[in-house]
């Protein structure tokens, strides 16, 4: 028997690819829902998306005017930078190495401030040239809107909540740690330190906000493919045409690419800046003659938390999204060795005693699928089910043999200039910095003694 001839085409997959309960769907109907575009009333995810953008906004990251770039840059530079260097050098007396020590705390604002302008050029780029929607990928003519609108609201709560969990502590240790300072720096009147008080607490508190925002966001569009990944999964105990299957997973390796396209230069920078920043405070804290305290050194603290949560935060997403996107693989494997050697194999059928009719001697008869918390470390059970649908014919199996070796030679996942963000880049990462920090310390402390 001939086999059929199957073009996969190098341009973008169409954006209407069936899922589970839209397979049957005509792609035709695409222009008609363009058309009705404006006919279709404000929903749920509208307005959270709405709040979202207003949000973003609010720091700055909404550069789609010359007038909202100027004042997002004014306000960046006045706060972020200005006020404290302003501070600290006005506020440079004999004998305050108590309360701050105006070279470490000049290094931390100007470690914070390289980070949250790297955020914020990154993130206004692709906001301002993709917009809200087609930057999370939840465009009205993706196909996928209405069936994960819900999952898509509570994702984004969910990431804000995180955000809101890592910065609050953050800005206690920072504003305890202020205000015992203001007791040991001594300045003209208590309105003075006050007000002192508030601008340092302000401009920390901005910078820091802008740079967890965009890991924020980088953690939202990673999570939010996620669920298409974990979808794709159940589309295969469903849909047995293979083309089907090609083409959806098409659709989200393409989808990677571009997440991949738009944040490796924003990843890697920030790499950069945190991996820098560390280094040299450590070169600074074990280098430093003098005593060491809270009072003095408390900045080192809480800035180190917010740069490296930010860094924790977009290697668990990208590392989570690369789990589910080679995953895939395993799972069309499985599915291929259970329909071949159940559709091929008349041996595994046998009769029951009791009522006379045909049973498959495979427990396997449905499909499960649930993965831990942390994906990390999660090694997931997919027990497929027997479909006498999916292999009855040579050439079937041989469209699944093309499907499975299609999957193993396109694993997918987000990249950073060709290196997959995945358990082996992280040990990588992890290695790179335990020789940098046993560097510094060798030649501070070992040196010094």
């Amino acid at each position: 028997m001939a086999e059929p001839h199957i073009q996969i085409q190098t341009d973008p997959p169409p954006a209407q690819t069936p899922l589970l309960n839209n397979s049957n769907q005509n792609h035709t109907q695409l222009p008609q829902q363009q058309q009705q575009e404006n006919q279709i009333p404000e929903t749920d995810l509208d307005r959270t998306l709405q709040k979202l953008e207003y949000f973003l906004t609010f720091l700055g990251f909404n550069h789609s005017s010359v007038l909202s770039f100027v004042l997002s840059w004014t306000a960046f530079v006045v706060t972020g930078v200005l006020v404290p260097v302003v501070i600290l050098e006005l506020s440079n007396c004999p004998g305050c190495e108590k309360g701050q020590i105006k070279d470490f705390e000049l290094c931390i604002v100007a470690s914070q401030a390289c980070l949250a302008a790297i955020s914020l050029i990154c993130m206004s780029h692709n906001l301002r040239k993709y917009g809200i929607r087609k930057f999370l990928f939840v465009d009205r003519h993706s196909g996928h809107m209405e069936r994960f609108h819900y999952q898509y609201i509570q994702q984004i709560k969910d990431s804000l909540r995180l955000l809101i969990l890592w910065s609050l502590p953050c800005f206690i240790l920072k504003t305890a740690r202020e205000i015992i300072r203001i007791l040991y720096v001594h300045h003209e009147s208590w309105w003075q330190s006050t007000a002192i008080l508030f601008a340092l607490i302000l401009s920390w508190t901005y910078l820091s906000t802008i740079s967890l925002s965009a890991s924020i966001l980088f953690h939202v569009v990673c999570n939010l493919q996620v669920m298409h990944f974990d979808d794709y999964a159940k589309l295969l105990a469903m849909e047995s045409d293979v083309v089907v299957l090609i083409e959806e997973h098409m659709r989200l390796r393409y989808h990677l690419s571009k997440i991949s396209h738009r944040f490796r230069i924003y990843l890697l920078l920030e790499f950069l800046v945190v991996t820098a920043s560390q280094i040299v405070s450590l070169f600074q804290t074990t280098g430093y003659g003098g005593k060491i305290t809270f009072i003095n050194g408390g900045d080192f603290a809480a800035s180190s938390v917010v740069q490296v949560v930010g860094i924790i935060l977009c290697l668990h997403a990208a590392t989570k999204i690369s789990h589910r996107a080679q995953n895939i693989a395993s799972i069309a494997s499985r599915w291929h060795a259970l329909a071949t050697c159940s559709s091929g194999d008349s041996s595994q059928l046998r009769v029951s005693n009791s009522f006379g009719n045909l049973e498959a001697s495979s427990p396997l008869n449905s499909v499960y699928m649930n993965y831990s918390e942390s994906d990390l470390v999660s090694l997931d059970y997919v027990a497929m089910p027997t479909n006498t649908q999916l292999a009855s014919y040579m050439s079937s199996y041989h469209r699944r043999q093309a499907y499975v070796m299609y999957l193993q030679a396109n694993p997918g996942g987000i990249t950073i200039f060709g290196w997959t963000v995945d358990r082996a880049l992280i040990n990588t990462i992890f290695f790179i910095e335990l020789s940098l920090v046993t560097f510094v310390l060798g030649k501070t402390i070992v040196n010094s003694n």
